[in-house]
């Protein structure tokens, strides 16, 4: 403590000894009382008055590494409550000293310190403290006690705060690591789930049967029934209970408004009781996933697993087509080679990439259909009917037809009518080459194909299919203008007859057809047209007298008889 201090002062009351360290006593008790700092001090603060004829002026406590001065009653004088006390005890730098205040005799500054009372050591307050006289020693050392004790108190105060927020923030720790356990936990357990939905969709991928397989995978992951549709509504596959039979057919608006959903939303999306999302690449619409959920009770896990599935599938259907279309372009390539001519070797192996055997009997087949445009449409529903008919064939498009290398019989009216059922018309002409054992005989009989087809749809009976092994002598005839002239030779022989078998619904040119067809022999044409011998012979009398001929003359003979059978190519007789 300073001598200064510690000058004479007034005379103490008497008994004031013994009350004043009762009173410290009983303050001490107080101070200790779990009271935050502010509240020590003041308290501190009210006690100097009982503890003697003294006042307090102000407190302060450090706070952001400078004293602030703390509210502590009215009492204060105007000088105390001024600036300049506040720079008077900041400039004690941490020691007791006198501070003057205007109207006091005697006013001092007491360092609030630990129950050590180290003078070097950082105080943990302020408390100043005025009187109208200068106290004794006594009175100065029972402040000073006061001082010790305040700063004591305020040094337990800050330390027992100190513990709270180190317990508070242990606490908040805690919880915070409890929090991001429980997060990474959950991070851990999303990203578990993520790579199952991944592990197995591409399990379900790698199967071959892709459609089916990531319907029950979804199925599977979920527990909702899993529904894949393709782009036009039309069911490719179905997991789990509750598939309607029959399944209802494609709505168009539907699936419109369900394109447009998707493009505003990326996120799957209800439509009516099912939860689904679109499969695209690159823009392009290639089919839906959805679950049934009428109960709308799929959650975030689910909407991954559906747009994970509509990713797969989407990669899924552009990979197989993207590979579809490289062998249709290999397809088309061969076949254009082998209608132009290739050699065997190179035919032999690229047809075997294509899964197609070159070997052994082949023929050529071309296909053409009134008002049609061979566009890929038309060109796969050819492949479509061939297959259908168990034909295993190489189908490409040449000149506007459809061109087939059709390994052993082409069975050509079935494949017309089958044709015929795919496109929806019977409107249209196939001519089927003669039969050709290497690939080095496929351009001849790619040409005889299409003389055939030019026969058939020049002919009277324009739709149907022709074979060139069936030709006769158009085999041997050319193409073009040479028709009218044909047509003419026919009219020139056979006409009179014509007009009569059509004006009397007759059967002379078949007749007369079956007669040469017999060898002139009476009785095999008359058994193969179903007749008595005697009406054949009736016959052959009126078809020398409406015709005119003489059936006797060997010339004659041989022009009717190729008459006949030019009728015969240009579909007089069925």
């Amino acid at each position: 403590m300073s001598t200064a201090a510690g000058r004479t002062g007034a005379p103490r009351p008497p008994g004031s000894g013994s009350s004043r360290l009762q009173r410290l006593m009983a303050l001490s008790g107080a101070l200790s009382d779990g009271r935050d700092e502010h509240e020590v001090l003041r308290l501190a603060a009210s006690w100097v008055a009982r503890l003697g004829p003294w006042r307090t002026e102000a407190g302060y406590l450090p706070a952001d590494g400078r004293l602030v001065r703390c509210p502590l009653d009215s009492r204060a004088s105007s000088a105390a409550m001024s600036g300049t006390l506040d720079s008077l005890v900041g400039g004690l730098a941490g020691q007791d000293g006198a501070v003057r205040l205007p109207g006091r005799e005697w006013s001092w500054a007491f360092a609030l310190r630990g129950t050590d009372g180290r003078t070097g050591s950082t105080p943990a307050g302020y408390l100043v403290v005025s009187a109208g006289r200068r106290p004794d020693d006594e009175d100065i050392a029972v402040l000073g006690l006061l001082a010790r004790q305040t700063g004591a108190a305020l040094a337990g105060a800050a330390a027992h705060r100190r513990e709270r927020e180190y317990a508070a923030e242990l606490s908040r720790a805690r919880q915070d690591g409890t929090a991001a356990r429980a997060r990474l936990a959950a991070v851990e357990s999303e990203l578990r789930y993520r790579r199952s939905v991944h592990d197995a969709l591409s399990g379900a991928t790698a199967t071959g049967d892709t459609e089916a397989g990531i319907a029950w995978t979804v199925h599977r992951l979920t527990g909702f029934s899993a529904v894949v549709e393709d782009q036009f509504g039309n069911l490719r596959a179905w997991a789990g209970p509750g598939c309607p039979d029959p399944y209802p057919k494609p709505d168009p608006g539907r699936q419109e408004q369900l394109i447009l959903d998707a493009i505003r939303d990326p996120r799957p999306v209800y439509v009516g009781h099912r939860l689904t999302a679109v499969a695209r690449h690159r823009g392009e619409i290639l089919g839906t996933v959805s679950l049934v959920d009428p109960e709308g009770a799929a959650g975030e896990r689910e909407e991954f697993a559906l747009g994970h599935a509509c990713d797969a599938l989407a990669l899924e259907m552009a990979h197989l087509r993207s590979l579809a279309e490289m062998e249709l372009r290999l397809r088309r390539e061969l076949v254009d080679d082998l209608i132009t001519g290739t050699d065997d070797e190179s035919a032999f192996a690229r047809s075997a990439a294509v899964g197609h055997d070159l070997h052994g009997a082949q023929h050529l087949v071309a296909v053409a259909w009134t008002g049609l445009t061979a566009d890929d449409a038309f060109v796969q529903a050819v492949a479509g009917a061939a297959a259908g008919l168990g034909l295993r064939s190489l189908v490409a498009r040449r000149s506007g037809r459809a061109v087939l290398v059709v390994q052993g019989r082409p069975k050509g009216e079935e494949l017309y009518l089958a044709v015929s059922r795919e496109l929806g018309s019977r409107a249209g002409a196939i001519g089927l080459g003669s039969r050709c054992d290497s690939p080095a005989e496929i351009p001849r009989s790619y040409q005889e194909a299409l003389r055939a087809l030019e026969v058939r749809q020049r002919s009277r009976v324009p739709h149907g299919a022709t074979s060139f092994d069936d030709l006769g002598l158009y085999r041997i005839i050319g193409t073009g203008d040479d028709y009218r002239e044909i047509e003419g030779y026919v009219r020139e022989w056979l006409g009179p007859l014509l007009d009569y078998d059509a004006a009397h619904r007759g059967d002379l040119v078949r007749t007369l057809s079956q007669y040469f067809e017999a060898g002139g022999n009476y009785d095999g044409a008359a058994s193969a047209l179903g007749i008595h011998r005697s009406t054949l012979r009736y016959r052959l009398q009126r078809l020398r007298e409406i015709g005119g001929h003489d059936l006797g003359d060997v010339e004659t003979r041989l022009n009717l008889h190729v008459a006949t059978r030019v009728w015969k190519v240009l579909g007089g007789e069925a």
